[in-house]
């Protein structure tokens, strides 16, 4: 959707540890740096018969807890915990302002992934695609695209992913804390040729092992993707395995 926005006119708001809003201060001119210390905006809402499942998730690339407002933004969390190309996640990062169509408009971003060094930040808007084609969420998205792109940075606007694919990551997802998984099981299984054996053929070339060490250890190298293995279709004792050299 086409809109008139005015560019220059975009300020940016940061709200601090101790609730304490930042005064506007221009969007291009404000450091990427500056996002390390912000906390998210919005305070969480709880009521009766609310539609949002709001909560926390302990994000393994942040070593810290990461809110969300719906089980879709559960969603892309998890995605991006797999994401190893991204250093650091922020919700809710920044109010954004702007001039659009002579009026000036407020948004609030879901996310803001850090990647590693050299790789434009990446702006997301987590939306569920009914509602991303309703005029009011396209107009928003369309001059907060334009105004995120305008800096050299990316905006992203998620919607539902693959079935059996968010299911597998939320399955492995429950081994992604390291200091769980037997060290001594996890080193083994890197020094071992997994590929090309299914998940069945490397867990019983472990019979040595007992099992509640060598599974976890198995799946938490799925999750860091030093192992990998087809995702989109349900994750199976059939599945083969990869190693990335």
């Amino acid at each position: 959707m086409a809109v008139d926005v005015e560019v220059d006119t975009a300020l940016v708001s940061l709200r601090t540890e101790d609730g304490r809003m930042e005064e506007d201060r221009a969007w291009r001119e404000i450091p990427a740096d500056a996002w390390g210390a912000a906390v998210p905006w919005r305070n969480f809402r709880s009521h009766a018969g609310q539609k949002h499942y709001s909560g926390t998730y302990w994000c393994a690339t942040n070593h810290d807890h990461v809110i969300y407002e719906s089980r879709l933004e559960l969603a892309r969390l998890i995605y991006v915990d797999f994401d190893r190309g991204v250093r650091k996640v922020v919700a809710q990062p920044f109010l954004l302002k702007a001039q659009v169509d002579g009026v000036w408009r407020r948004h609030v971003p879901d996310y803001l992934l850090v990647p590693t060094p050299g790789e434009a930040p990446l702006v997301v808007d987590v939306k569920p695609s009914h509602l991303r084609q309703k005029p009011k969420v396209a107009r928003a998205l369309s001059w907060a695209r334009a105004i995120v792109e305008a800096r050299g940075w990316r905006l992203e606007i998620w919607s539902e992913p693959p079935v059996a694919e968010l299911a597998n990551l939320r399955f492995l997802a429950g081994y992604r804390r390291a200091w769980l998984i037997d060290e001594r099981a996890l080193a083994e299984i890197q020094n071992a040729n997994l590929d090309g054996v299914t998940l069945a053929e490397a867990l019983e070339s472990f019979n040595g092992w007992p099992s509640w060490q060598v599974r976890p250890a198995l799946l938490h190298a799925l999750w860091t993707q030093r192992l990998t293995t087809d995702l989109s279709k349900p994750l199976s004792l059939d599945h083969r395995l990869s190693v990335i050299p």
